[in-house]
């Protein structure tokens, strides 16, 4: 029976709790912060920008066509001395000329620049759709560590209500023996103190609880009242193998990927500037039509129109040694690129080594605390028979529930190590999965 009681009293603290209240499920939490999340969102809307970038327009590969309209008019008092001798003069002398058409200008050549810039905007958009890679991972790991978080803690929780629930017998029994002379009425206020502690440790417990669900609220972007059940189950992935994490790592880590990235883009930038030693060749074309008067002169009124085309070509010859030296900083900063690419290669390794030798301990303090969780409930079953008998004191008992109670929250620690540590991995990896 008293095994019984125990039992039941982790129950009836979850269902007191469960009441009115939705569950959400570990992989819900993950799909509503991918639907609402703002850093998702802000990441989304920057790899879009970077979509929209990457035209040949904005490369410098496309002409350019432009309407264009002149209007000049002058007032002037003139006075003309012809070659003939004859001069001639007038005040506010009218001038107007109205030139407008179409005009086309088009770089057909400037060293290869424009397609470096081309490939250039391809390898941004890459850098947008790895940003946006890198704040799912990162929002994914935060959502499964705080859900986790408010699985150990209301794990807790329920271990309290049930403490709760025993010091109440406790303190039922001790007024029964004091009430028939069997105990002291220092056993009844010791017993009460008890209770009061458990019931504080209860209401911090549930302030602790309760700011955990906020905060993933939060990262869900839903409103912060709403109250959830968590599962409790925490089911941990044993199955890792280093060598396999290692060499998913070199591959899909998105910090990695980034300088991997950067170091092209730093190729790119030397295509650019080595593409200005070479000639600039640019057509240009257009129709257009001009009308002129004037008051005084030997045409009073002109009028044209038609076609316009030409080709302008312009190569640097000398400014200020300024080519030979962008050409060398590029230089100097592909080599840092790929120094940047073996120091993060490095750290990741270095990252998933410590992070596995981490995971292989949690996984051995989970069996052990499970273990001694085993053997607490055990211990507290027999010393609260033995305490229902009066065989031991009040104090032997309270021993035994809170080594029962810090059994249980060494239990649910192990397990929310050994989940971290896990997803801690995945992160490093790239790949988090359910």
């Amino acid at each position: 029976m008293k095994r019984i009681l125990i039992l039941l009293s982790f129950g009836l603290g979850f269902l007191c709790s469960a009441r009115g209240q939705e569950l959400l499920r570990v992989r819900q939490a993950v799909e509503l912060a991918l639907e609402n999340n703002y850093d998702i969102k802000l990441s989304q809307n920057a790899l879009l920008v970077a979509q929209e970038n990457k035209t040949y327009g904005n490369a410098g590969m496309l002409p350019q066509v432009t309407a264009d309209l002149v209007q000049n008019n002058s007032v002037q008092n003139t006075t003309q001395l012809q070659s003939s001798g004859l001069e001639r003069s007038l005040d506010n002398a009218r001038n107007n000329n109205l030139n407008y058409g179409i005009n086309l200008g088009w770089t057909i050549f400037d060293g290869l620049g424009m397609f470096a810039r081309y490939e250039k905007l391809q390898e941004l958009e890459k850098q947008g759709d790895l940003n946006l890679k890198k704040t799912v991972l990162t929002t994914v790991g935060d959502v499964i560590t705080v859900y986790y978080t408010i699985v150990e803690q209301q794990n807790l929780l329920s271990a309290l209500d049930s403490s709760i629930l025993i010091s109440k017998e406790r303190l039922r029994t001790a007024e029964n023996r004091f009430s028939i002379g069997k105990a002291a009425k220092l056993e009844v206020l010791n017993v009460q103190v008890n209770l009061n502690e458990d019931i504080s440790a209860r209401l911090r417990q549930v302030e602790t609880v309760t700011n955990l669900k906020t905060m993933l609220n939060s990262i869900l972007a839903r409103d912060l009242d709403i109250d959830f059940l968590v599962d409790t189950e925490v089911g941990i992935d044993e199955e890792l193998i280093y060598g396999d994490l290692l060499e998913r790592a070199d591959q899909f880590n998105p910090d990695l990927q980034m300088i991997v990235l950067n170091k092209k883009l730093a190729e790119l930038d030397l295509k650019e500037v080595k593409s200005t030693r070479y000639p600039t060749v640019r057509l240009n074309s257009g129709y257009n039509f001009g009308r002129s008067e004037s008051s005084l002169g030997f045409v009073a009124r002109s009028n044209s129109r038609g076609l316009t085309y030409g080709l302008t070509a312009s190569v640097n010859i000398f400014d200020g040694l300024n080519q030979r030296r962008n050409e060398r900083i590029a230089k100097i900063q592909i080599d840092n690129a790929a120094l940047q690419v073996e120091q993060q290669r490095l750290a990741v390794q270095t990252g998933l080594k410590t992070a596995y030798e981490t995971y292989l301990t949690n996984i051995e303090l989970v069996k052990l605390e499970e273990k001694n969780e085993n053997i607490a409930r055990e211990n507290l079953e027999i010393t609260l028979a033995k305490y229902t008998i009066g065989s031991i004191s009040a104090v032997e008992f309270r021993d035994a529930q809170e080594n029962f109670i810090n059994a249980i929250a060494r239990f649910n620690a192990a397990q929310l190590q050994a989940k971290l540590s896990e997803i801690q991995l995945k992160e490093l990896v790239g790949q988090i999965d359910f």
